[in-house]
Order: structure tokens, then sequence, then C-alpha cells
């Protein structure tokens, strides 16, 4: 068992509200035990408000209930993204959801993180699973850009990667909406200027960001989350290329217009010195 000491009150008390069928085990269908999920979201929690300093707008537009898909841009060359936006569904919101990330397939390479990947909700991004939990009313974060997008450089900071299509044809064919978002920060948080890539082989990663300050480690950069409303595509999802892609360029323009948004509040926000760093 776990030491109690390491366990967030307020953590704690969201996962206990969570619309999840544990068992009187602690785990549900999937494996994921609200143990490691107490856990794991308790040492993100000091990250999330103290660290990035994270900021919500728009949570509200993410239903408390049933199958929904949050979709954003990746922001920074570490997953500080993905675990601030989880955190952020689980802590910003009344009634708390788990997001259910897509984890990309190399992570398998390493037994231990897998094996805390799947008890606290985070499987290998396979289409078969995302459809299944959202047959099953779960709530899934998904990154379009995959892993090109926490590969871009400084120079190319909030410059979205060409989208992929499956999100798309998956959230048509279960009736999914989809709730855009932009995170804002991360590219501050880890400036990456260059891979490297001979480690990034050695280790079964895609690549490993160096930044200027010579540490793939994030700066403690303040950190937004805006949310956008919901977008519903009908159909079944075995429409056209041309009709998926002109779904997908929907989506991805909201993503655009939220870090627009997002980038503009962060700019005036340093100019009020309510915000200190980098208003790029």
């Amino acid at each position: 068992m776990f030491s109690d000491v390491l366990v967030d009150a307020q953590v704690a008390e969201a996962i206990r509200k969570l619309d999840i069928p544990f068992n009187r085990y602690g785990l549900d269908p999937y494996g994921i035990s609200r143990e490691h999920l107490e856990v794991f979201f308790s040492l993100l929690a000091p990250f999330y408000r103290t660290y990035f300093r994270v900021r919500c707008f728009g949570q509200e537009n993410i239903p408390p209930r049933g199958r929904v898909m949050v979709v954003g841009n990746h922001s920074g060359g570490l997953p500080v993204d993905g675990a601030m936006v989880a955190t952020s569904l689980l802590l910003a919101m009344e009634q708390p959801r788990l997001a259910q990330g897509m984890v990309e397939k190399f992570a398998n390479r390493w037994p231990f993180v897998s094996h805390w990947f799947s008890r606290v909700g985070q499987f290998t991004g396979l289409p078969e699973h995302a459809e299944r939990l959202l047959e099953d009313e779960r709530c899934v974060l998904v990154f379009p850009e995959g892993a090109r997008g926490t590969g871009k450089l400084y120079r190319d900071r909030y410059k979205l990667v060409r989208f992929g299509t499956g999100f798309v044809r998956l959230a048509m064919k279960t009736r999914t909406p989809i709730v855009p978002f932009a995170f804002i920060g991360g590219e501050e948080a880890i400036p990456t200027v260059m891979h490297l890539k001979g480690l990034a082989n050695l280790i079964g990663a895609p690549y490993i960001p160096m930044t200027r300050y010579g540490l793939p480690l994030p700066l403690p950069v303040s950190c937004q989350i805006f949310y956008g409303e919901p977008l519903v595509f009908e159909g079944t999802g075995t429409e056209t290329d041309d009709e998926i892609l002109s779904h997908v360029h929907r989506v991805q323009d909201a993503v655009e217009e939220l870090i627009g948004r997002g980038r503009a509040w962060r700019r005036q926000a340093v100019e009020r010195g309510e915000l200190e760093g980098n208003a790029s």
C-alpha cells in the first residue's frame, strides 16, 4: 500500500468523485487503479499549482459526464502539456474527469513506465483502445500532431504540425463531441533548440530535446489552458478523405484560434505585470 502521506487531499476528493466503476479492490474494468491515480496526481498537483501555476479558461465546455474527445496542440519537448491538461480536468472541474491519453508506442519499451501508464489510464495509441473507451463514455485526450508536435524547435513554437485524420473518423463513428484546447507556456518552459538523436536511439525514444540552457528539463514558467466550444460532426466515420479532411481543418482552425487567443492573453498579462517571463 502507498503511504497516505503521499496523497493530496484535493486529489483524493476529486478521484472519489470520478464517474468510474471501481470495484472493491479499487480497480476499474481496464485495470486502472484508484491508488495509483491518487499517487500519480498527487505528484503532479504541486507542478500544476506551484511550478507551472496553471490557469484554465473555458473548462465549462467539457461535459461533466459522457463520452468526449479533448483535442489540442503539443507544446514543449516533454509531455508537460498532457500531464497538466489531465490534472486540470481532475482539479479544475466541479465534476472531475479522468483524461485518458493515447501513449506513443515507444513507451512500451520501458516496462515500469508502461505499467504505471496503464494503471493511471494511459494506453497505447491504438484506434481500438480509444474506440472502446469512448463507447464506455470516457474522456479521451488526443494530440493529433503526434510525436512530430512535441519535437518542434523553439523557432517553430505554436506552429501546428499537420493533424492526423484518424481522430475525426473515430469521433464520427462513436458520435463523440470534440472539445478543442490550446496549451500555452510549454514552448517557453522547454525552449528546444536541437535534438539528441544518438541518445534517443539508444533508449528507444523518438527524440530527446536539448534546450538553450543545456538540460532537457522544464523551466518554472506559468502555463494556461484554453478550452473551446464542442464540435460535433455527423456521419459514420466512413466518409471520403476529402470530407474527413474538411472536418480536421475545422478542428485545427479552432485550436489555432485558441492558441492566438491564449498568446494574446499571455502578452497582456506580462505587460500588466501579472506574469513574469517571455510573452512570445
